[in-house]
């Protein structure tokens, strides 16, 4: 796999040091347990994936090099490059300006842009309308295409089956700006719709069962589903393609429910009304989760999950998380206000918290602690030395690693 160029401040020395032992013991990335760092009174599990991944890396390097290979021109951001509130700020810091906002609202008018400026397109793709705007004005956006790869997959994959007449099932947040580019490339080849969630999925599966109740099917989708959507000739034939963020397992259980709604509707005949899109998922976002799972059936006290409070695939993982242990969803060492306090994110309910005697009262208190796909592993590391600090481990991570076997050089 490609090595990135990635700038320092985001570098860990702790943390690169264990990602390698893995990668040593485990080349082929087949075993998801946690690694234990026992620190005596304190027992931290990090989970076998974590931290940025391929995309993001890719991202970064271009965007950097798009300051760093154009002085004296602007450069523009079509929106956050990424999730990260630490890369965000880094970036407009070194004069880099962003379009629009996370939901696409314009923060430049696009009369200022000319073509003589750089404009990243960011690593959650974006909408053929854009791009078609943006070839008009005669600005370059081939250079410093950032768009993930796997993004690009889903939006091949979706092209082939729309091409084969099927209809397009989007598992995402309509809002999100990888979402809103997936479905503007899906609705160029075929009719599509977002759903967010099984519920949603339900919502849909009543329409496919029945098309008597297609007359109130724009109540509930409204302007999420494409132009002239008629569920009475676009629900025969579906695929389920997803935002790569989101839950994998969820996405499997939408799509696994609605094949069997199109089982049970056409009986013998479903594979003609039915695509298999199993493909779409990204190895990263199911790498983090399968490891995030794994972690969390180790067993432990509290989980920390580190990254941008808007950042989708950093939302799941503290989902996952919660289910069963107490999880506070952090942006950065900062939070740890003391070990009696903690600021985190609700993000079912968008709101920032403060909750007290956070630590567990415990002779030996066992955390998790882990970060989304565009959490820089430095940040990482200082979240883990503050929290180092605050219940005052006996024994040090060098100590730590050495059980491990991890090389201390």
């Amino acid at each position: 796999m490609k090595k990135f160029e990635i700038p320092e401040k985001y570098v860990s020395n702790l943390i690169q040091r264990i990602k390698a032992h893995r990668k040593i013991k485990d080349p082929r990335k087949q075993d998801f347990s946690p690694s234990i760092l026992d620190l005596g009174n304190v027992e931290l599990i990090l989970p076998r994936h974590f931290g940025f991944c391929y995309g993001v890396e890719n991202a970064i390097e271009k965007s950097y090099k798009a300051i760093t290979e154009n002085p004296g021109k602007r450069v523009y951001l079509l929106s956050q490059m990424i999730h990260n509130p630490h890369v965000n700020d880094d970036l407009i810091s070194m004069g880099m300006q962003f379009i629009s906002d996370t939901e696409g609202n314009q923060l430049i008018p696009w009369e200022q842009i000319r073509s003589e400026d750089i404009v990243i397109i960011p690593a959650f793709g974006t909408t053929i309308e854009i791009e078609q705007h943006l070839q008009n004005i005669g600005a370059e956006i081939q250079q410093y295409n950032t768009t993930c790869p796997f993004v690009e997959r889903v939006w091949k994959r979706s092209a082939e089956i729309g091409q084969a007449g099927f209809t397009i099932v989007i598992h995402g947040k309509h809002k999100h700006e990888e979402t809103r580019a997936t479905f503007s490339h899906s609705a160029q080849h075929a009719a599509s719709i977002v759903i967010r969630n099984m519920k949603e999925a339900e919502e849909l599966a009543m329409f496919i069962r029945d098309d008597s109740k297609a007359d109130s099917f724009h109540e509930i989708f409204g302007n999420r589903c494409s132009l002239n959507f008629d569920p009475r000739v676009h629900l025969s034939r579906i695929g389920v393609v997803n935002q790569t963020t989101m839950l994998a397992s969820e996405t499997q259980e939408i799509s696994d429910f609605l094949k069997s709604i199109v089982q049970e509707k056409y009986g013998d005949l479903w594979q003609g009304h039915f695509a298999d899109t199993r493909d779409t998922l990204c190895y990263a976002t199911n790498d983090n989760q399968q490891a995030t799972i794994a972690a969390s059936e180790h067993g432990s006290d509290i989980a920390i999950v580190i990254g941008g409070y808007n950042s989708s695939n950093t939302a799941q993982i503290s989902e996952i998380l919660s289910r069963k242990t107490p999880t506070y969803f952090i942006q950065d060492e900062n939070e740890l206000l003391s070990n009696e306090m903690i600021r985190h994110f609700d993000y079912p309910h968008q709101e920032l918290r403060t909750t007290a005697h956070w630590i567990p009262d415990k002779p030996k208190i066992r955390a998790v602690i882990t970060s989304g796909a565009s959490c820089p592993d430095s940040v990482f590391e200082s979240v883990v030395q503050r929290f180092i600090e605050l219940t005052q481990a006996s024994r040090s991570t060098e100590a730590a690693l050495t059980d491990l076997g991890v090389n201390l050089a």
